[in-house]
């Protein structure tokens, strides 16, 4: 029977518009999550643990979404945590 291990391998091309490719790459990389992009080519990344997976969603609901959803979540967050 294998272990269990909480680190996952698996590498994902990202739907990125492409204005925003670059700022999600940069990103990424300040994240320590292995991508690369060649030219005209979508982006791919290599999520290897639950957090990179995390870090991930989060970082491309901020690409996703329209600004006034991100607000509505946020707050809905904080009244959560103060109730």
């Amino acid at each position: 029977m294998k272990p269990f291990s909480s680190e996952v391998e698996s590498k994902h091309i990202l739907e990125v518009n492409w204005a925003d490719r670059w700022q999600v790459y940069q990103r990424l990389q300040e994240l320590e999550i292995p991508c690369w992009c060649e030219s005209n080519q979508p982006l791919t990344v290599e999520i290897s643990s639950p957090i990179a997976a995390i870090q991930l969603w989060s970082l491309m609901r901020q690409f996703t979404h329209n600004r006034q959803d991100l607000i509505w979540s946020l707050e809905k967050c904080w009244q959560s945590r103060y109730r």
